[in-house]
């Protein structure tokens, strides 16, 4: 049954305005104590103009992570008024130190504060977290590979059949979508739904501080509310609770009490918005890797025993989740600078990913590297629990290709995403030449 005009709109209120309200509030109040602050509150870090929001910059970013490593330890940015983390030892050091570095304030640019996993530290966050282990057991993976694998081949089939197609359109977008669709028990006919609203809301991880991204954040909030009332409303029903199914399975797997319907959208929410749009960009630039690099894809197919070796120097090289944000709970101290009680810290993966005193030739991609210390799940508490889920579509697609496919040749130039914090092809046409 359809909720009243009435009734949706104060669901809508407690749901979207009510937490941007609070959102408001926070980050006005985070302004004020900046500019309180002054160059007071940044004495001793290295002043720098990299700025995460510039659309070249998100877009092809390793000239700027390479400056970032030339120039200094810690930045501030004073137009964002941000401090950037992104030294490997440094980047690991705060990821760790949830008592000082807290995720607590949401982890964008705009500070928020919500029940979820992502969002909290401490006693919160470690419930939260045992709330969704049953869901990525081994057992529970293992029992999801037929899924991926059959996906794996259907997709790389289309893409060997229809020359020149977009591979971003027609296997890196479908592949995590249809995935976590399946595991959840969700129709695959509402596929094309999730994923427009994933896509709004995940453009809440692009906030900056102008008007124009506040309407777009508007956007983002109204698609995050459908799939909530989506959601929400199959689990009324009874639905997406089945055996078999990752909520399910959940439910199936509590040491004691029970899980809400609440607590399941939330769930459901961080499955189809975490996993969706890093497996897609993994997938996206994986394929234009080897189309620029065919001398490293000839290699993999010489000797398949180094797929899982190129899908960590995918991860490592490509970063798919750039970075994300964290609040200083107290004055935070690296080396001789301070970063004040209050300040907005972006910690960068992906430049820590480019850290040149931890990989030779950063900013080379090289598929028997192994690069066993990258951060791009994240590092400590906050490590993401859909790293294996990620690793075995990845390592799927590869599979399939080096078994079938001979060379992978664009048809096209490469246009990439200008998303400060997820980064991936929007658009790849291609040409798979089969063996």
């Amino acid at each position: 049954m359809t909720a009243p005009p009435l009734e949706r709109g104060r669901q809508f209120a407690d749901a979207v305005l009510k937490p941007m309200a609070q959102a408001a509030g926070m980050n006005a109040r985070a302004a004020v104590r900046t500019r309180r602050l002054g160059h007071l509150g940044y004495t001793g870090a290295t002043i720098t103009d990299y700025d995460p929001f510039d659309p070249a910059t998100a877009a092809q970013p390793y000239d700027a992570y390479r400056r970032l490593h030339e120039s200094g330890g810690v930045h501030y940015n004073p137009k964002r008024a941000i401090w950037v983390i992104h030294r490997m030892e440094d980047v690991r050091n705060a990821l760790r130190e949830t008592g000082s570095i807290t995720s607590a304030e949401g982890v964008i640019r705009l500070r928020f504060s919500l029940p979820l996993m992502v969002a909290t530290d401490g006693p919160q966050h470690a419930a939260l977290r045992k709330q969704v282990l049953p869901a990525f057991t081994k057992n529970a993976l293992e029992s999801w590979r037929p899924i991926v694998d059959r996906l794996a081949t259907e997709l790389v089939s289309d893409l060997i059949a229809n020359p020149g197609s977009d591979m971003v359109r027609d296997l890196a977008v479908p592949m995590p979508v249809r995935l976590i669709g399946e595991i959840l028990g969700v129709p695959e006919e509402d596929g094309d739904d999730f994923r427009r609203w994933s896509e709004q809301a995940i453009q809440l991880l692009d906030f900056s501080p102008t008007w124009a991204s506040v309407r777009r954040t508007v956007g983002a909030a109204g698609g995050g509310y459908a799939l909530l009332q989506y959601l929400s409303k199959q689990l009324a029903s009874g639905r997406l609770k089945g055996e078999g199914s990752v909520l399910g399975r959940l439910l199936e797997n509590r040491d004691e009490g029970t899980l809400t319907d609440s607590e399941l959208v939330l769930i459901a929410l961080l499955l189809l918005m975490a996993g969706n749009e890093t497996t897609t960009n993994l997938l996206g630039g994986m394929f234009d890797t080897y189309a620029r690099h065919p001398e490293q894809y000839e290699m993999i197919r010489a000797d398949p025993e180094l797929i899982p070796m190129a899908i960590e120097e995918h991860l490592r090289h490509l970063s798919p989740l750039q970075g994300l944000y964290r609040s200083a709970i107290q004055d935070y101290t690296i080396g001789n600078v301070t970063i004040p009680a209050g300040a907005r810290v972006l910690v960068s993966f992906a430049a820590a990913n480019q850290d040149p005193t931890v990989f030779d030739d950063p900013a080379t991609f090289r598929a028997d590297r192994n690069p066993k210390q990258h951060v791009a799940f994240g590092y400590g508490p906050h490590l993401c629990l859909g790293a294996a889920l990620a690793r075995m579509e990845a390592t799927a697609v590869l599979r399939e290709l080096t078994t079938r496919v001979k060379e992978i040749r664009p048809d096209g130039t490469t246009t990439w995403s200008t998303n400060s914090s997820l980064r991936g092809p929007v658009r790849f046409p291609v040409t798979l030449e089969e063996a």
